[in-house]
């Protein structure tokens, strides 16, 4: 049986449609599907991403019957065009793109023109009746394709094009004549023959099968590769290849190229946004190489542009165009990103796909379109993806801050970033992750500077639009991006820029604002966010989605009410011990160390309680009611001393306490392991005074809580690293013990808790035992995952990475919960938790608790909650909500 490798579109209909995503990649299918909506699409067809697959599989063999169905491909596009693909008088010049399933801006490679010679070039020139364009398109064709198939550097050409325009005494590219591009190509075909050592290849077959070589192994480039990582797209997932008839933007003044949103992707302001270039290519505005002009008079009025919009310069195609947008949106049910192309006065339609957006855009949009009916509330929930709702929680520049201007350029991306200006993609990677905040300045980014952007806090580029590659990657990762800033002079020998008469060099502190285009001086005051209006409205679908309820990891004051106002239902895990690292109680907690007995160590703990009721009360003020987990004492006591010697005698003449003994201490509290040595519950065992001291603080604080009339908490006491049931219940007596006393001594009777957090694989194993005395379990995630794997979190960062490169690791298990081992420990303690007890209250505390992956997980165990960071609580209330519908579905 033949495989079917090759798929067609155009003519008013097509072999695929937009559901075919898979097999035909995201271009290739919309491609398909606006064929069959009767839109104005240039013939061509797709081969599909199996193709790609088993090119590799096959060792970057192309699959035998290939060849034949590419021809029958081309067949289809010389019926429809009337051209014939590699004829002198009459050719079919084509574009060949990647387009994998899922949207990889600027990722893989593209070659456009495809099909031009020596002899074609004439072809073209007498039939369009302009030799300029003739052979400004195939410059553009032997640049591209060497670059993209040959493997030349682009930089060779850009200046052999440079050199010309410096002679011609001409800035741009529109000025050159038909002459001058002659000179150009026979300099690049010399330069190609110098470096290559061979001639341009002239045979149209050739270059084709060459371009769909390239595409395909641009599937496993570097940049394709790093950009997969980022978002989580599998490597099997392949590349389609779409070869298409060319339309040509550069065909004179009533031509022309564009890329548009339906939507305004920065804000999700209900209006067409976008940029054209008259007399272009595509590869022009998404480049950078010219700067676009907008696409409506009140956008260009807006950015007070004195260059005519595509409204007033071609105003039939516009009205045609913005019909034609509007269909797209309302077919997708969603904001589209459109590339466009105008030759001579008649549209065609290259590309349509959900256009990417910042997190403050996919909220309007999606509120805005369920309020439109266009979609339900549900739909709106599911779209938005909740790891984006950081860039909404993250710091923009004070209304009141004082503002130097430096510069402007397009509002790209935006937030706001401060940092040291850079200038390398190197430098920008080097010195972002090692922790400093830097800001990337570039002429033009282009997909080899994305680990730099991707390290960096802010990008400012000097020359490009709202849609070039600076402006679509910053975007989609939120980060603060200026582009188009071209008042700045870059001097990137000498590590510098300069803008009007001011020197700034490499180091030097700046603040870019990516919501208003302007770059500032120095480091400009921020606030944090306010989560109001659609994000509000949002929450509130996604709250009466979701099952799951949301709580936060918080032991602090400005914790908890951090997390109340992002809608925390409670703290999931207080971890008191960060409560014991004040500097008002340090002292007594070393003193505790110190002390020979337990009379001496209840004497220090006598001074360190009043401050952890006082933590208490102040909790349980904040959360009004709402449950508060709070785990005892988790780490080894060698933590809280001194490490060095030096630093032993200084705390030692600080506080007064025996430097001697101290030293003495810290060696005999010294583990070889202390995650698995003398911590959690063992302390408790080991030293009971220890627990009885906390247990007492937290039912002292409810009662004072009780009496004051506020909302009396229900406190969760929690054991750390408990392992057996005999461990188990010897700490729910102790806790029993003590509060009962308390209570006892009160004249109340107050509700809490008792549990302990599941880290070790036994605990999960006899979680059935546990639960004869733990009325809730919480899962310590980043414990369990660690002592599943046997893989220290702390140190895991020198090798982790190699095991998701080599594919050992599809992700980074602390970061995302690894369902398979941690998960099966997970839903066999929750089996045989609530079989011993029905009503055992199930949650996560790990950091997993905010990773949308594991909350997906979670719901589909029937946990009760999971707790996350307070600045991830918005992020875990949406992901509950969508995993509760994907439930559902």
């Amino acid at each position: 049986m033949t495989n079917r490798w090759v798929y067609s579109f155009g003519g008013g209909g097509a072999e695929g449609d937009a559901s075919m995503k898979n097999l035909l990649g995201g271009k290739g299918a919309n491609l398909a599907e606006m064929s069959s909506l009767g839109l104005p699409v240039p013939p061509g067809f797709t081969i599909s991403t199996e193709a790609c697959n088993r090119y590799y599989a096959d060792g970057r063999q192309y699959p035998a019957d290939l060849a034949e169905q590419v021809a029958g491909g081309l067949a289809h596009i010389e019926k429809i065009t009337e051209k014939t693909f590699g004829d002198a008088a009459n050719p079919l010049l084509v574009s060949v793109r990647s387009g994998a399933r899922a949207s990889m801006p600027g990722m893989m490679d593209t070659v456009l023109n495809l099909g031009l010679n020596d002899q074609t070039v004439e072809g073209l020139a007498k039939l369009s009746g302009d030799r300029r364009f003739a052979f400004d398109s195939y410059r553009r064709f032997i640049q591209m394709y060497s670059n993209v198939v040959l493997g030349l550097d682009h930089h060779a050409f850009e200046e052999i094009l440079d050199d010309h325009k410096d002679r011609l005494g001409v800035d741009v590219d529109t000025a050159l004549t038909a002459k001058d591009w002659e000179a150009v190509v026979a300099e690049y075909k010399t330069a190609v023959e110098r470096d290559y050592g061979k001639p341009f290849p002239q045979d149209p077959q050739e270059q084709l099968w060459g371009a769909v070589g390239a595409v395909f192994q641009s599937w496993m480039n570097d940049r394709a590769k790093f950009y997969r990582r980022m978002h989580d797209i599998p490597e099997s997932w392949g590349t389609a290849v779409n070869i298409q008839s060319m339309v040509f933007g550069n065909l004179g003044d009533t031509s022309a190229t564009g890329v548009a949103f339906t939507r305004n992707p920065s804000n999700g302001d209900p209006r067409l946004y976008g940029e054209f270039l008259i007399n272009a290519q595509g590869e022009d505005v998404v480049a950078g190489i010219r700067t676009p002009q907008s696409l409506t008079k009140v956008a260009r009025e807006e950015m007070g542009d004195r260059n005519p919009s595509m409204e007033e310069a071609l105003p039939e195609v516009f009205a045609q165009f913005r019909d034609v947008a509007g269909t797209l949106e309302r077919h997708y049910r969603d904001m589209q990103d459109v590339e466009f192309t105008v030759e001579q006065g008649r549209l065609w339609m290259l590309q349509t796909r959900n256009g990417k957006r910042t997190a403050k855009a996919a909220l309007k949009v999606a509120v805005d379109m369920a309020n439109e009916g266009l979609i339900t509330q549900e739909e709106a929930v599911s779209r938005i993806e909740p790891s984006a709702l950081d860039q909404l929680l993250h710091p923009t520049i004070a209304p009141d801050a004082e503002r130097t201007v430096v510069a402007k350029g397009l509002p790209a991306s935006p937030g706001a970033a401060v940092g040291a200006i850079v200038f390398s993609s190197e430098d920008a990677e080097r010195r972002g992750t090692a922790g400093e905040a830097v800001i990337l300045v570039r002429h033009e980014t282009s997909p080899e500077d994305i680990k730099g952007m991707h390290a960096a806090r802010g990008i400012i580029t000097a020359r490009g639009g709202m849609t070039s590659h600076a402006a679509v990657v910053a975007r989609g990762w939120g980060i603060p991006c200026v582009s188009g800033a071209g008042d700045i002079a870059i001097d990137a020998k000498n590590r510098n820029f300069s803008v009007r008469g001011k020197v700034f060099n490499e180091g030097d502190t700046v603040t870019i604002d990516g919501s208003t285009g302007e770059v500032l001086a120095g480091s400009v005051k921020m606030i944090e966010p306010e989560l109001t209006g659609d994000f509000a409205a949002l929450m509130v679908w996604a709250d009466k989605i979701r099952r799951l309820k949301v709580r936060a990891n918080a032991e602090t004051p400005l914790d908890a009410r951090t997390a109340r106002q992002f809608g925390a239902e409670g703290i999931g895990l207080c971890r008191t011990e960060h409560m014991f690292f004040d500097e008002h109680r340090i002292a007594a907690v070393r003193e505790m160390i110190l002390a020979d007995d337990e009379a001496g160590r209840r004497t220090a703990l006598a001074k360190i309680a009043p401050f952890q009721k006082a933590d208490f009360v102040e909790l349980f003020t904040i959360m009004e009611g709402l449950p508060v987990t709070i785990r005892l004492l988790d780490p080894p006591l060698h933590e809280f001393l001194p490490h060095s010697e030096e630093d032993l005698v200084a705390v030692a003449e600080a506080t007064g306490l025996d430097a001697a003994k101290l030293m003495r201490r810290a060696r005999e509290l010294h583990e070889s392991n202390p995650m698995l040595g003398h911590r959690g519950c063992r302390l408790g065992i080991s030293y009971p005074e220890i627990y009885e001291m906390q247990v007492r603080a937290i039912i002292e604080a409810a009662c004072e809580i009780a009496k004051s009339g506020k909302p009396a908490p229900v406190p969760e006491i929690m054991h750390p690293l408990v392992g057996k049931g005999t461990e188990m219940k010897f700490l729910r007596d102790l806790t029993d013990r003590t509060a009962k006393a308390v209570l006892s001594e009160q004249g109340l009777d107050l509700p809490y808790l008792v549990g302990t957090m599941i880290e070790l694989p036994r605990a999960a194993l006899r979680a059935g035992d546990l639960a004869e005395n733990a009325e809730f379990f919480s899962f310590g995630t980043n414990d369990l995952t660690q002592t599943t794997f046997g893989i220290s979190r702390d140190d895991a960062g020198k090798f982790l990475g190699d095991y998701v490169e080599k594919g050992i690791f599809e992700r980074d298990p602390f970061v995302t919960l690894d369902q398979e081992g941690v998960g099966d420990l997970i839903r066999i303690a929750a089996e045989r938790g609530r079989a011993a007890r029905p009503d055992v209250k199930l949650g996560i505390c790990g950091e997993h608790g905010g990773d949308p992956a594991s909350i997906a997980f979670c719901e589909d165990v029937g946990l009760d909650y999971v707790s996350c960071s307070p600045f991830r609580v918005p992020i875990a209330r949406l992901a509950a909500a969508q995993a509760a519908l994907a439930k559902k579905s």
